[in-house]
C-alpha cells in the first residue's frame, strides 16, 4: 500500500510538472552562475506563461514580463527549492493587465475572466542583488495570488501599483529589504487580503499604503516586527497615510506588531487620516477628508517609540489589544474624532527587566484637539515621567469611564480645556512604595466647561 501511495505521488508530480513549462526544459540552467533572463524571456514571448522553477539558483538581470493580454492566465511556481536572483533594476516578476474596473462583476471585461484573472506565484525565493531590484510588481490585475513566497534583499518585496482589485498574499516571508514589505503605492485597490505573513527588517516600512485610494485591506495574523531604518526617515510596521488620496475600510487583527524603538519616531501602526476625495468634491464643494473606518483588533504591540500614532481620522476603533515599551507613547491621537479605545491593557510586564529598559520607556495614553471619543475598561499602568498617564486636552465630547489607571507617574488623569465631556467609574491610583517615581493628584481638571465629573475613585499618593 506504502509503495502504491508513493508510486501515485511520484506519478501526479510528473504530470503536474509536465503541465507546466519547466524552464530547465527550455534553456534556464539554475545553476547560479549563467544568466538565465534570455532564456526565460524567450520563454515568455513564446508565449508560456506558466513557468515552473526546478530547485536551482536562477540568475535574472532584467525583468520578466509577464503582459496578461498577450500571454494569458500566466503563474510563477516551485516547491521551495528556487531562487531567483535579481541583479537588475526593477522587480523580478511584473504582471501587467488590462483591468480597469472594479471588483463589480459588470464591470468586469470578458477578456479579464477568460484569459488575465488570477496571475499567481508560489514556492518560490526572490533575492535582490540590485540596490533597485524589487521582488513583485503588479498592475492592472485581478485577483492577484501570491502565497509561499520569499523576498529578501530587494528594495520592496511586493509593490501595487496604478489599480490592482482583489489582492490576496498568504504565507509568505518579506524580509530584510532595503524598502517596504508590501507597498501600496498611491494604487486604485479594493480588497486585499494580507494574512498568516512575517514581514520583517524592511528598512522602508512593512505594510505601507500612501495615497491613491484604497478600501477594504485586511491585515491578520501575520508577525510584523522591526521595519524601520535606523538612518532612514520615519516609518512604520503598518503605515496608512492618505495624504493626496484616501486610505480606508481597513482591518488589522490577530498580529505581533513590534520593533524598534532605536529607530527614530518609529511606530507600529501610524494612521495619516488627511486626505483627498474628488467624489466628495463633487458632492460637497470640498476635496478634503478625513479618512477611516479602521479597526485595530486583538493585536500585541511593543518597543517602539509610539505604539499607535492617528492624525486627522475619524472612526478608529482600538480594541482588545496589548501595550507596552512605547518609548514616548503607548498612544498618541491628535486632530480626531469618533474614536473608541476599549478593553485594551497598557502594561509592562516587570519580567521585561531583562530587555534592559527598565525606566526608559515612558509609555502613556495622549489625546489632542480630539470629539466624540470613548475610553472605556482599559487598564493603563506604569506610564513614566509623563504629566499623566492619561492626558486629554483640548478636546470635547469624550466619555471617560471603567478604566484602571494605576501606578504611574505624574497625574493619572489629567484634563486640560476639556468640555461637554462626561467621567465617570474610573479607579485612579498609585499604590507604589514612597520615593518611587514623580508625586502628582491621581486626577487633574484644568479648564473646560460643561463636564460631568462622576463618580471615581481616586486615590493620591
Amino acid at each position: 500500500m506504502k509503495n502504491f501511495l508513493a508510486t501515485a505521488l511520484l506519478f501526479f508530480t510528473v504530470l503536474q510538472t509536465q503541465a507546466q513549462t519547466n524552464v530547465q526544459s527550455i534553456g534556464a540552467l539554475g545553476n547560479g552562475i549563467a544568466d538565465d533572463t534570455a532564456a526565460l524571456q524567450k520563454a515568455l514571448k513564446d508565449g508560456k506563461s506558466d513557468l515552473y522553477f526546478p530547485k536551482g539558483t536562477y540568475r535574472l538581470t532584467q525583468t520578466l514580463e509577464f503582459d496578461l493580454a498577450k500571454l494569458g492566465h500566466s503563474s510563477v511556481s516551485g516547491d521551495g527549492t528556487a531562487t531567483l536572483l535579481m541583479e537588475g533594476p526593477g522587480p523580478a516578476l511584473r504582471f501587467r493587465g488590462t483591468h480597469g474596473g472594479t471588483a463589480a462583476p459588470a464591470t468586469i471585461k470578458a477578456q479579464v475572466w477568460e484569459i488575465e484573472r488570477t496571475p499567481m506565484a508560489s514556492g518560490i525565493e526572490i533575492v535582490g542583488k540590485h540596490p533597485e531590484a524589487d521582488g513583485i510588481e503588479a498592475d492592472g490585475t485581478m485577483q492577484l495570488t501570491l502565497t509561499r513566497v520569499t523576498v529578501r534583499e530587494a528594495r520592496h518585496a511586493v509593490h501595487l501599483v496604478r489599480r490592482n482589485r482583489n489582492v490576496l498574499l498568504a504565507d509568505c516571508h518579506f524580509y530584510h529589504n532595503t524598502g517596504v514589505g508590501v507597498f501600496l503605492d498611491a494604487v486604485n485597490l479594493h480588497q486585499i487580503n494580507i494574512t498568516n505573513c512575517h514581514i520583517s527588517y524592511n528598512g522602508g516600512g512593512g505594510v505601507v499604503s500612501k495615497g491613491g485610494q484604497v478600501r477594504n485591506l485586511q491585515i491578520g495574523s501575520s508577525d510584523i516586527e522591526s521595519n524601520h531604518s535606523a538612518d532612514g526617515p520615519p516609518t512604520a510596521n503598518v503605515w496608512l497615510d492618505s495624504t493626496g488620496g484616501s486610505i480606508a475600510e481597513v482591518a488589522i487583527t490577530g498580529c505581533t506588531l513590534q520593533h524598534t524603538h532605536k529607530a527614530p519616531n518609529s511606530a507600529n501602526i501610524r494612521i495619516q487620516g488627511a486626505g483627498k476625495d474628488a467624489g466628495v468634491e463633487s458632492r460637497t464643494g470640498q476635496d478634503a477628508t478625513n479618512e477611516g473606518h479602521v479597526t485595530i483588533g486583538n493585536n500585541v504591540f511593543s518597543d517602539v517609540q509610539v505604539n499607535i500614532e492617528i492624525q486627522n481620522a475619524r472612526g478608529v476603533t482600538i480594541t482588545g489589544n496589548t501595550f507596552w515599551e512605547g518609548f514616548q507613547h503607548d498612544l498618541l491621537i491628535e486632530h480626531s474624532s469618533h474614536i473608541v479605545v476599549s478593553g485594551n491593557n497598557f502594561d509592562r510586564n516587570p519580567r521585561y527587566i531583562v530587555n534592559g529598559f527598565q525606566g526608559a520607556e515612558h509609555n502613556g495614553l495622549i489625546f489632542r484637539h480630539c470629539s466624540e471619543t470613548t475610553l472605556n475598561a482599559n487598564t493603563i499602568s506604569g506610564a513614566l515621567e509623563n504629566a499623566a498617564a492619561l492626558e486629554v486636552s483640548d478636546s470635547r465630547r469624550m466619555i471617560i469611564s471603567n478604566n484602571s489607571i494605576l501606578d504611574s507617574d505624574g497625574a493619572g488623569l489629567f484634563l486640560k480645556n476639556v468640555s461637554d465631556s462626561l467621567i465617570s467609574s474610573n479607579l485612579i491610583r498609585d499604590d507604589r512604595s514612597p520615593g518611587t517615581g514623580t508625586r502628582a493628584i491621581g486626577l487633574r481638571v484644568e479648564g473646560g466647561t460643561g463636564n460631568i465629573l462622576g463618580t471615581n475613585l481616586v486615590k493620591d499618593r
